[in-house]
C-alpha cells in the first residue's frame, strides 16, 4: 500500500515528483519502533538468561535468597572470629615462666664461672669442650634444622641415628618441638605467631621468647603445621618419646664424665665447663640467628623481609648465617648461596655424608633462580661484586659512557 503524503510534494530538477518529507519521517519512526521493540526483546531474553545463570551458579553455591538465614549466620560467625583475633590480640599479656627462667640464669651464670675454671682446666679438657660444640652444633644444623624442619635432603637411618645422637648433646629439646617451632617461624615470620618475632626486640627474639609465655597465636599454628613425615619418623618419635632421659644421659652426664674418667679432670670443674659453658655457648650461638641475623645486615635476595646476610654469625654458627637467601629459599640444604666451607661447615658435613652414601636427595635452586629474585627483590648489595659493577660508571654530565637514553631525557628537560 502506497503511503499518504499529508505535506506538499517536492519536484526535483527533472520535474519527477520526489518523496514528502513526513513520509520518509513515518517510515523512519516505524523503522526506530521496530529497532526499539527487537532491542527490548533482546534485552528481556538476556536478562532472563543472566537470571537464569545466576541462579545456577547460586544453586552451585548453595546462596538462594531462602538461604539468607545460612548467610547471615555466616556473616555473624566471621564476625565473631574477627573479633575472637582482635581480643587474643588485646588480651595477651606476656607473664614469666619462672622455672624457665631460673632454668637460664642457673646456665649463664654457671656458663661465665665455667669460662673462669676453663683458663685452669687441662689441655685435653680444652679440646673435649670445643669437639663436643662443634659435634652437637652439627646436630643443630645438619639434622634439627636442614634435615627434619626443611627436607632439604634425605638421610639413611644410620645418618639419622647419628644426628639424633648429636642433636640430644646440644640439648636444644626434642628435634620434633624443635622443627615444629621453627617451620613456624618460616611460615609466620616476624609475626604474632613467630616464635621469636624479631618484631619484638633483640633481647626477645634471642633469649627472652625462652621464659616468656608465647602468644596466643603460636599456640593456635602449632596444631596446623603439617609434622606428618617427622611422626612418621621413628628416629625423631623414639627422642621425643624419651627426651629426658636422653638429654639426661648425652647432655650431662657423657660430656662432663669422659674427662673425668680418661684424664682425671675435676668432676667439679668438668661440669660447670662441659655442661653450663658449652650448653650455653651452642645456645647463644644458635640463637644469634634469630636475634642478630634478623636485624644487623644486607638483603640482596628480598628487601622486603627481616632476615639478613650475617657472615659473623655464619662462621660461629656452622653456616647458619646467611638467612636472607635462607629464607627466601629454605629448601636449598646449603642455607646460603655460595659454597665455600669456610662459613658453611654444614654443607660439607652434608656433601660429606653423601659421598659417603649416607645422604641423597640434596635441593638446590638454580643461578638463574637466585639471579631473578636478587633482581626483582633484592636491595642491590648481591651485584656489587659482580665483574660488570661497575663497568659503566660515569663521572656526570659530558662523559661519553653516559647512556643516549639520559642523555636525550636531559636534553629535554633543559629546553
Amino acid at each position: 500500500m502506497n503511503n499518504m503524503c499529508l505535506s506538499t510534494p517536492t519536484t526535483n530538477e527533472a520535474g519527477n515528483s520526489a518523496s514528502c518529507s513526513l513520509g520518509v519521517a513515518c517510515n523512519a519512526a516505524r523503522t526506530e519502533n521496530a529497532a526499539d521493540s527487537q532491542l527490548k526483546h533482546r534485552s528481556q531474553v538476556a536478562t532472563a538468561t543472566h537470571t537464569k545463570e545466576s541462579t545456577k551458579l547460586d544453586d552451585s553455591l548453595g546462596f538462594k535468597e531462602e538461604n539468607a538465614i545460612y548467610k547471615e549466620h555466616a556473616s555473624k560467625q566471621q564476625q565473631q572470629e574477627q573479633q575472637q583475633q582482635q581480643a587474643a590480640a588485646v588480651d595477651y599479656n606476656p607473664q614469666i615462666r619462672w622455672p624457665d627462667l631460673g632454668a637460664q640464669t642457673f646456665l649463664h651464670v654457671g656458663a661465665l664461672y665455667g669460662v673462669y675454671l676453663l683458663c685452669y682446666a687441662k689441655f685435653y679438657t680444652f679440646l673435649w669442650v670445643a669437639a663436643t660444640i662443634l659435634f652437637s652444633g652439627i646436630g643443630i644444623t645438619a639434622g634439627a634444622h636442614r634435615l627434619w624442619s626443611h627436607k632439604s635432603y634425605h638421610a639413611s637411618l644410620p645418618l639419622r641415628i647419628l644426628l639424633c645422637f648429636m642433636f640430644t648433646i646440644a640439648g636444644q629439646r626434642d628435634a620434633y618441638t624443635w622443627a615444629l617451632d621453627h617451620r613456624i617461624h618460616h611460615k609466620f615470620s616476624e609475626t604474632d605467631a613467630d616464635p621469636h618475632n624479631a618484631n619484638r626486640g633483640f633481647f626477645f627474639a634471642h633469649v627472652g621468647w625462652l621464659f616468656l609465655t608465647p602468644h596466643p597465636k603460636v599456640i593456635e599454628k602449632r596444631k596446623v603445621i603439617d609434622m606428618s613425615d617427622l611422626e612418621a619418623d621413628a628416629v625423631v618419635m623414639f627422642q621425643r618419646k624419651y627426651y629426658i632421659i636422653l638429654f639426661a644421659l648425652c647432655s650431662i652426664v657423657l660430656p662432663v664424665m669422659v674427662p673425668w674418667y680418661f684424664w682425671q679432670e675435676s668432676l667439679w670443674m668438668s661440669f660447670w665447663i662441659n655442661f653450663n659453658m658449652r650448653f650455653t655457648w651452642t645456645l647463644n650461638v644458635a640463637f644469634f640467628v634469630n636475634s642478630v641475623a634478623h636485624m644487623y645486615g644486607n638483603k640482596p635476595y628480598d628487601k622486603n623481609i627481616t632476615p639478613v646476610e650475617a657472615p659473623i654469625v655464619s662462621l660461629l654458627a656452622l653456616g647458619e648465617g646467611w638467612h636472607n637467601y635462607h629464607h627466601v629459599f629454605p629448601w636449598d640444604y646449603k642455607t646460603g648461596e655460595f659454597g665455600n666451607y669456610t662459613l658453611n661447615i654444614t654443607t660439607g658435613f652434608i656433601d660429606l655424608c653423601a659421598r659417603l652414601g649416607l645422604a641423597s636427595g640434596r635441593k638446590s635452586v638454580s643461578p638463574d633462580m637466585v639471579l631473578r629474585r636478587a633482581e626483582k627483590c633484592g636491595d642491590g648489595t648481591r651485584f656489587l661484586s659482580d665483574e660488570y659493577a661497575h663497568k659503566d660508571q660515569v663521572w656526570g654530565f659530558g662523559d661519553c659512557d653516559l647512556p643516549r637514553e639520559d642523555i636525550v631525557e636531559l636534553v629535554k628537560m633543559q629546553s
